[in-house]
Formats: C-alpha cells, structure tokens, sequence
C-alpha cells in the first residue's frame, strides 16, 4: 500500500487565526465633578479656581451648576456653598483643597 501524498492546501481557505491578544479593560469614565455656586461668591470663585488649577493635572469632567436657577438647589445649597461632589456624593463644602481633590480624583 502507497501512502497518500500530502494534500494540496486551498489557498482561498483562511488560515487559522492566530490567538488574539487578550482584550483589555475598557477605560473607565474620568470622575464627574460639580460645583454649586452662585453668582457673586468669592467662595464659589476660589474654589472654581482650585478645581481648574487641578483639573489642568488631573482628568475629569466639570460641571458648574448654578444654584440660583433651582428653588430646591438654593434651599438646599444657599448657606453652604460652594458644595463639590464627585461622582454623585459631596466632597468639599466652603473650600477645596487642592491636594485633597486630587487624591480623591486619582484613588476612587
């Protein structure tokens, strides 16, 4: 008995794909920051300027949210802003201390 020659491979047929990389973690979303502020507020405006200072450092969305343009965020707020939350839970309320944020923006 002969043995069979090798078989002529199709060259149209794909060839086994090689093994893919495995698939990386999506990204997460930079942290959601808001500032409650007003109008007129040096405390509002020394704060909006630390969250600048940092946001230039450090990823994440800035979202200022005047109070007065709200009856229940001026009940809420009015006697003590500014109030910075991230992601949703309150972080600073009077003043921001830079490094703080920063911590919390880059450890969550």
């Amino acid at each position: 008995m002969r043995p069979h020659p090798p078989r002529a491979t199709d060259a149209s047929a794909p060839a086994s794909a090689p093994a893919s990389a495995p698939a990386s973690a999506p990204t997460p979303a930079p942290p959601h920051v808001v500032i409650y502020l007003r109008d007129g507020c040096h405390l509002c405006e020394q704060a909006l300027a630390v969250l600048e200072a940092v946001h230039e450092r450090v990823a994440f969305v800035l979202e200022r949210v005047d109070i007065e343009r709200d009856d229940q965020l001026l009940m809420r707020y009015l006697e003590r802003i500014p109030v910075v939350t991230i992601d949703g839970r309150e972080a600073f309320e009077f003043f921001v201390d830079a490094r703080e944020l920063e911590s919390a923006l880059t450890g969550r």
